[in-house]
């Protein structure tokens, strides 16, 4: 056992067993590495990641390649979940080493944390060869060394912010929706090529602008692939190929979230009797697959099981006829394409056209999910992230509002009872916790602006103004926090662990960017409370819209779903 048994972080543990002697992010370990006049290794990933488990397999669990990590690094394991400023940091660093980017990330730094060389999964032979490489440059040629961290460091800290913009116009929202059109698959849905992700932010704008074609040919395409769970609800995490037809197996309570919210809202808009289905299920797949005893949600569940991707979901045509009988399994075979999508013979299931026996497919539906129960399941993290419970929050209680479902309100509320309780520490939130025990790490921008979304949203369902007061108080944290000068926002707080580098990204990634979830939730306590100064924070937010919308709309969906609605403005209705 190394230092990690100490954790509470499901991603560190798997690695408390490694004969690595690991370190968490901390001082602890910088110390040591001046201690020991050593490099840091510093591995960064997360509990659901599959390459990340490929090369824990192949090089953390070796004893032969732990014995050079040991003898020549401080080794350190960071959950970018849980620090997702270490992680951004050092992403800016492999990026712009590498030009890409991806987890495993593998970093080698000084002792003060500067990075001199960076890269992402290694197989064990290259990884060996490369301990050995670098040890002998620190060893032969620290001065090269030491310049290379310094030149990085400096490059990254001389780049400019994504400068801001006028305020979104109707215009600029209109070339947004022309850009996305450039980039539309019309044949398959979605945007660009493989791998194709959910693009929620930017199908959020595009029902907000009554734009129905990309939007709903996307959610549907998205809906009837192998990205979305057939038989159990939920989405995984992004799809291999332009087709949505093989998925990454790993299910993300963001993408979920985000995604029963979209649907939410395409059924509202339009009343898809899809949109309907997708959406309930979602709902009960986070109920049922990532609800914790507490009333939280679970991170994720992993890509795989068994030591295989993929292995709990998909099926061959005998599978599907010993779970079935020969009558059922052929019909099944045919109604979820079976044809040997995924590898060594088996098969994503999609259903890429109703059937006309809906009846019969509720009923081998759940034949089917009975006998996928009795297969090993992949595994789950149930640590609590308060960004995306937030994002859950806001889900459900409006899914629930709609769909008059008392049982999602109740979810909803549960969550951000325990939110309440656990990660909220005087005006600030701590980001994560499991068992009801938070976490040491202080939350980011987007947990807080998330949570006050989320907290405004179940405020609306279910008018307990105390959500409404929790909100106001976060909000004002990113105000007094956050804020970088001229409008726009850090990703840590003022007071923050200092790292080489202060994170700071307007742009959407898989969540929304923590400046456009701050816009969203700031516009919508101005529209309630007709606070001047939150309104104004907002719109100042939103300046970076009008920079992206023309040429990387994609980057920016929730700032232009946001900007759409301050240009709507609020409804108010009076009841005389």
């Amino acid at each position: 056992m190394n230092r990690l048994v100490e954790e509470s972080s499901p991603y560190l543990l798997q690695h408390a067993g490694n004969p690595v002697d690991w370190w968490p992010w901390g001082e602890e370990a910088m110390r040591e590495a001046r201690r020991r006049d050593a490099p840091l290794l510093i591995s960064i990933g997360y509990s659901s990641c599959h390459w990340c488990h490929v090369m824990a397999h192949e090089s953390f669990e070796d004893p032969g390649t732990a014995r050079l990590m040991n003898e020549h690094f401080v080794n350190v394991k960071v959950d970018r979940e849980e620090r997702p400023d270490v992680d951004a940091v050092y992403m800016s660093a492999t990026q712009a080493m590498t030009q890409q980017g991806g987890w495993p990330m593998t970093v080698f730094a000084t002792p003060d944390g500067h990075p001199f060389y960076c890269g992402t999964y290694f197989p064990r032979a290259q990884f060996q060869r490369l301990l050995t490489g670098l040890h002998h440059a620190w060893v032969n040629d620290r001065e090269t060394v030491l310049k290379q961290g310094a030149k990085v460091v400096e490059v990254l800290n001389s780049g400019t912010a994504l400068p801001s913009g006028p305020q979104p116009t109707a215009e600029t929202l209109e070339r947004a929706v022309a850009n996305l059109r450039e980039s539309f698959d019309p044949v398959r849905g979605g945007f660009g090529g493989a791998p194709k992700f959910p693009p929620s932010m930017v199908l959020e704008f595009l029902l907000r602008s009554g734009e129905r074609e990309m939007s709903g040919r996307t959610l549907e395409a998205m809906a009837r692939g192998g990205i979305y769970d057939q038989l159990g609800g939920g989405f995984a995490r992004y799809s291999v190929d332009a087709g949505w037809v093989v998925p990454h197996f790993e299910k993300m309570l963001y993408d979920n979230a985000l995604l029963l919210r979209v649907y939410t809202h395409w059924w509202t808009a339009t009343g898809e009797p899809l949109a309907r289905r997708v959406a309930l299920e979602t709902a009960d797949w986070l109920l049922r697959e990532l609800r914790t005893p507490e009333g939280g949600f679970a991170s994720a569940l992993d890509a795989d099981s068994e030591g295989e991707e993929g292995r709990f979901y998909v099926w061959t045509p005998e599978q599907l006829r010993e779970a079935l009988g020969p009558d059922d399994g052929d019909w099944a075979v045919r109604v979820f394409d079976v044809t040997g999508t995924f590898e060594h013979g088996t098969s994503v299931l999609q259903l890429l056209r109703e059937p006309d026996d809906p009846e019969r497919l509720a009923r081998v539906r759940e034949r089917l999910l009975a006998a996928r129960e009795l297969r090993v399941r992949p595994g789950r993290d149930d640590k609590v992230v308060a960004s995306w419970t937030g994002l859950a929050i806001a889900a459900l209680a409006e899914t629930g509002m709609v769909f008059d479902r008392a049982d999602l309100v109740e979810a909803a509320t549960a969550a951000a009872v325990l939110l309440h309780e656990v990660h909220v520490e005087g005006d600030r939130l701590l980001r994560t916790s499991r068992d009801g025990r938070a976490g040491r790490n202080a939350g980011v921008l987007d947990d807080h602006a998330n949570l006050a979304e989320g907290l405004i949203a179940l405020h609306g369902v279910t008018g307990e103004t105390r959500w409404f007061r929790l909100a106001g108080a976060l909000l004002d944290t990113v105000l007094d926090r956050f804020g970088d000068g001229t409008g726009g926002f850090y990703d840590t707080a003022d007071d923050a662990e200092r790292l080489f580098q202060r994170p700071q990204d307007p742009t959407d990634n898989a969540t929304p960017s923590g400046q456009y979830a701050a816009a969203g939730a700031l516009l919508s306590y101005a529209a309630l409370t007709g606070s001047a100064r939150h309104r104004d924070a907002a719109h100042a937010a939103l300046g970076t819209v009008s920079v992206l919308a023309g040429r990387h709309a994609r980057f920016a969906g929730w700032g232009l779903a946001v900007a759409r609605a301050a240009l709507d403005g609020p409804v108010e209705v009076a009841v005389v």
